[in-house]
């Protein structure tokens, strides 16, 4: 019940803010630790407790992840291209960056399954290229 509230509590006053869908899975994977793996947010462990938060964090990360991992790779690549003209850089200087260093990596939860994570990976090097060669035919 308290996970249930406190992911509530997380969707009302958190994500709700924020549109996209790529943009809550990096917010979600950003408040894991990488050396831990254990999710916090100060709000609602303060409000429930850092279990509590921790699960509701955890759920929700996956849920996020599963609809984007999931979903046709025309929205994939809408939503890649919505984030990455969000983040205040150039969208050239972000693909090249995210190529090399594939930071999207450390968004995936811990406890996706193998399949679901090769899948997405796949797609979202496809959707990065398919970005770049949007962004060339813009100019």
């Amino acid at each position: 019940m308290d996970v249930e509230a406190a992911r509530e509590d997380l969707n009302k006053w958190t994500l709700a803010k924020i549109r996209l869908g790529f943009a809550r899975l990096i917010y979600l994977a950003s408040t894991r630790d990488y050396n831990t793996g254990r999710y916090y947010h100060d709000g609602l462990a303060f409000q429930f407790s850092e279990a509590v938060a921790a699960q509701a964090l955890s759920d929700a990360h996956q849920e996020v992840f599963m609809d984007l991992a999931l979903s046709p790779l025309k929205d994939l690549v809408d939503q890649l291209q919505a984030y990455l003209r969000s983040v205040g850089a150039e969208s050239d200087d972000v693909i090249r960056v995210w190529d090399r260093l594939e930071p999207y990596r450390v968004a995936i939860p811990t406890e996706s399954d193998p399949l679901t994570t090769s899948f997405f990976l796949a797609n979202v090097k496809i959707a990065l290229a398919i970005v770049r060669s949007r962004e060339r035919a813009g100019r």
